[in-house]
């Protein structure tokens, strides 16, 4: 091994490559990820102390009056051992984790990436980024038809920060409906969903319902926020296996009482 070529490894010319690549590309929140990181060794032999792979996401924060996104690490995990690189050799290292339940769905301006990162002693780290999709889980989906049953049309998905909201992730995935039919068109303006937690054996909601302002009173409500409710729901896995027809009513039952 040459100085010279040390030197170039050190600033990334002629060092290792990395690449990931995943059994599929669209997964559910509980599902496990499956696949291989591919190191390609470079023009000299280097120290690879270690690699990991993160689930990545994106939130939007306010700051001194400006809307920002920042990356959020969802999860993380190490895939392998302290080794050495020989030149222009070739490894696999075979990986698989499960997905946690609180990565955000690939919905409206939500993204979900796995980075891999690769530890060399002395060297540019390399790294790579694979875009995956997220799709609701079964219970997930439930929900989901069953506000679109009671009338509401989805408008907007995104993920916020919500540092007040104590969950194990600085940021919430919102969703945000508007009635399209039903007897909440022209008593709601919208209804936001959050999920605060989806498990195999149920799942808790929090709805944010927004009345519409009507008179004076009302609109002077609606300027001081006083016209929007939060309330919580969790829902059983009896509940949520009835279908969605079941989940409606329970939706419809809270909503209604605050409409």
């Amino acid at each position: 091994m040459s100085f010279f070529g040390r030197v170039l490894a050190s600033i990334g010319i002629g060092s290792a490559k990395v690449d990931t690549v995943l059994e599929k590309s669209s997964y559910f929140p509980g599902e496990e990820i499956r696949g291989v990181v591919r190191i390609q060794g470079g023009s000299v032999e280097q120290q690879v102390d270690g690699i990991r792979l993160s689930v990545m996401t994106t939130y939007l924060r306010e700051m001194n009056d400006s809307k920002i996104h920042q990356n959020a690490q969802i999860s993380s995990i190490r895939v392998s051992q302290p080794q050495l690189i020989a030149v222009q050799e070739l490894k696999e290292i075979p990986f698989s984790f499960v997905l946690p339940w609180n990565t955000p769905l690939t919905m409206g301006r939500t993204p979900v990436w796995i980075k891999t990162e690769v530890d060399i002693q002395s060297a540019v780290d390399p790294s790579d980024e694979d875009r995956i999709q997220i799709s609701p889980t079964a219970h997930q989906r439930t929900v989901l038809q069953a506000i679109e049953n009671l009338g509401f049309g989805l408008r907007d998905a995104e993920t916020l920060y919500a540092p007040r909201m104590r969950q194990s992730l600085p940021f919430v995935q919102e969703f945000e409906w508007v009635p399209t039919g039903g007897r909440y068109r022209g008593r709601l303006d919208e209804l936001e969903l959050i999920f605060l937690d989806v498990r195999p054996d149920g799942a808790d909601l929090l709805l944010q319902i927004d009345r519409k302002a009507s008179g004076m009173m009302g609109m002077f409500a609606e300027a001081l926020d006083a016209d929007e409710k939060f309330v919580r729901i969790s829902l059983t896995a009896n509940d949520l296996n009835a279908g969605a027809h079941k989940v409606a009513g329970i939706i419809d039952s809270v909503v209604a009482k605050y409409s």
